[in-house]
């Protein structure tokens, strides 16, 4: 008898739209196999696999990387803003003393403590 893995491979297309497919795999099975037994890439076929943007549990896997019972396969889609700009644009938006470590203080305290 040989051991099945029973793995998750989940995907995002759009912000709060997740598809997630449960796959039983033989025992030896890699990333790119999850992938392809998911069907998610017939559903997306824009969907990038390319090294980079898949990993199992929020690391990066190569597509040859063998799975383990219970792995989660993510597919993630590029950024379309980098991070450090986003917050710094949101800094900007909320002004210097309402936002961060000194927004809030107790009534009557001194300026930065």
């Amino acid at each position: 008898m040989t051991a099945l893995l029973n793995v998750i491979v989940a995907y995002a297309p759009a912000p709060r739209e997740v598809h997630e497919v449960a796959v039983t795999l033989p025992a030896g099975s890699t990333v790119q196999q999850a992938l392809a037994a998911s069907g998610l890439l017939a559903r997306f076929p824009d969907m990038n696999i390319e090294p980079g943007h898949v990993g199992v549990w929020g690391r990066k896997a190569p597509p040859d990387q063998p799975l383990r019972d219970r792995d989660r396969v993510e597919v993630w889609r590029p950024l379309r803003v980098d991070p450090k700009l986003a917050r710094r644009e949101r800094f900007g938006q909320q002004g210097a003393r309402a936002a961060g470590l000194f927004a809030r203080r107790r009534p009557g305290a001194k300026p930065g403590y």
